[in-house]
């Protein structure tokens, strides 16, 4: 059975945010001084969400074959612990760039969570130049090339609906979560599975 998935991530904790920091600006030191500036601190800080080491899952959306969309919300503990029993059904996972983020996001959280994989994908392989158990649209539109394309430029290329048409983009989540617009994120990140579907179903020559 096939799950197709996205992630919407938010920064570090509270607690976390220093030693984020500091770790990022220690490795700048190596090569130049770094910018102190607050501007710069609080872009340091919002970059945490791009990265499982210390930045934080706020919803899963989710699609079983040709079913609902569903979200995973919540706390992040409770959205691990659902998502690997709701994952337990499925042989491939499929979405957009998710062997180098969503896939390693969770993976990553998991572990800090003390959440363990269901024991059908503990071990989940994330071998380069093949298409299953992960079958990625990003590598598997280049073919595996250097070459990145976003989910927005693939949805354009291939004449489907943008998901980011709905008044939000990747980058505006966090703002999003600061004003309490929890709905909005969900629904775009239910857009962005229901358009990664589409784009497997193009890609495969299974859409009519």
């Amino acid at each position: 059975m096939n799950i197709f998935l996205d992630i919407e991530t938010i920064p570090a904790e509270e607690g976390n945010k220093k030693t984020a920091i500091d770790l990022v600006l220690e490795k700048q030191k190596k090569y130049k001084e770094p910018d102190t500036s607050e501007s710069y601190m609080d872009q340091l800080y919002r970059d945490t969400a791009i990265s499982g080491d210390f930045g934080r899952i706020f919803c899963i959306g989710y699609a079983l074959e040709d079913g609902k969309v569903e979200i995973i919300s919540g706390d992040e503990k409770k959205i691990l612990k659902e998502w690997w029993e709701v994952s337990e059904q499925a042989n491939c996972f499929i979405g957009h760039n998710i062997m180098d983020f969503d896939l390693r996001f969770i993976f990553k959280r998991s572990v800090i969570n003390k959440i363990k994989p269901c024991a059908k994908h503990l071990n989940l392989s994330f071998a380069r130049y093949r298409n299953f158990p992960i079958f990625d649209t990003m590598r598997e539109w280049e073919k595996w090339s250097n070459s990145y394309i976003t989910l927005d430029a693939l949805a354009k290329a291939l004449n489907l609906p943008t998901s980011k048409d709905g008044g939000i983009k990747g980058s505006q989540v966090y703002d999003f979560f600061l004003s309490g617009k929890y709905k909005e994120i969900y629904e775009y990140c239910k857009r962005d599975v229901e358009l990664v579907r589409q784009l497997y179903n193009r890609m495969l020559f299974r859409d009519k």
